[in-house]
């Protein structure tokens, strides 16, 4: 007896089969990368991206954002960017001897803010009402984003002279953190072929795939994936322990529980299903957690990472059956 969905998946499996199908054409290997990028983009969250410079971070985000029929914006952050660069202002108009705001960069629906530690506290902070609320609220005025609203930002975790370190608030704003790590040797050997092969620029090779409305459908096929009682005692079980735990001075929030159910949800429809399983919650753990989670001082002194944390979290936890 076939199994049947009780909600249609095919089209937005087909759907991210085109936008890996696209990337591919330029982007080599970074297979879990990508995928945690289209993941977020149905799960309407943002993204930190991590990684040394060189591979392909940028390059990546903004390919991703080209298969998409929507706005782009690209911001780099630098000491001297104040948040009224990011936002936008206020200006007057000789004409009418009125103030008309003009907006900033982030009035975009993609937009990508490269090296998002090199900015100074404040206009980090101008970030924060625009990534949880979708809004910007300057001179006592609100002003709603367009859907989809998404920011990729990236930052280099070697080099951190004239950089300020992102505070915790924020950092629990970004649904994925993901880092990139580089390419072993068969990927590079591709990378050199590609390039000296390639006779078109890498933006012009890249088609849209997905439309705002098309978006929009596959997001609220997500959120009517099941996910039983026992699957949400289990992401409770994993947040709630982490506030415990004993390697860990800071454990993930509410926010961070909400994040590992509906990034769930997003793996099991790309996958076809319309149910979710423990396999589809332990996918989503790390990237959720590592950037809301602090390790205490005595493990970070004996090397040990956030990922080895949450690894040694999640297996003494029951899997739901």
């Amino acid at each position: 007896m076939d199994f049947v969905n009780r909600i249609p998946l095919e089209g937005l499996r087909s759907a991210v089969d085109q936008l890996k199908s696209e990337l591919a054409k330029v982007i080599v290997g970074q297979h879990e990368f990508i995928e945690l990028l289209i993941v977020a983009l149905l799960s309407e969250g943002h993204v930190l991206i991590e990684g040394v410079p060189g591979i392909a971070k940028t390059v990546t985000a903004k390919l991703f954002a080209k298969t998409l029929s929507t706005a782009f914006s690209r911001i780099q952050f630098t000491p001297d960017l104040m948040p009224s660069d990011v936002l936008g202002t206020s200006v007057l108009n000789m004409s009418t001897s009125n103030f008309e705001f003009k907006h900033g960069p982030i009035f975009s629906n993609i937009v990508l803010i490269d090296e998002i530690n090199r900015a100074p506290a404040k206009t980090q902070a101008a970030l924060f009402e625009v990534m949880e609320e979708r809004q910007i609220t300057i001179d006592g005025h609100q002003y709603k984003l367009d859907k989809p609203f998404m920011v990729l930002a990236t930052q280099n975790p070697i080099e951190q002279e004239g950089t300020y370190a992102l505070p915790e608030a924020q950092l629990d704003r970004f649904l994925f953190k993901i880092k990139v790590g580089y390419p072993d040797l068969t990927d590079e050997i591709a990378i050199l072929k590609s390039h000296n092969e390639r006779t078109i620029s890498q933006e012009a090779s890249i088609t849209p795939v997905l439309t705002p409305d098309q978006m929009a459908e596959y997001r609220s096929q997500i959120h009517q994936i099941r996910i039983e009682e026992k699957i949400l005692n289990y992401i409770a079980a994993i947040t709630v322990k982490s506030r415990t735990h004993p390697h860990l001075y800071l454990g993930g929030s509410p926010r961070a529980s909400l994040a590992i159910m509906n990034t769930s949800k997003a793996f099991a429809a790309i996958n076809g299903r319309d149910f979710v399983t423990p396999e589809d919650v332990k996918r989503t753990v790390i990237p959720v957690l590592r950037h809301r989670v602090i390790l205490s001082p005595e493990r970070e002194m004996e090397g040990m990472t956030p990922e080895n944390v949450i690894d040694m979290l999640v297996q003494s936890i029951e899997v739901p059956r």
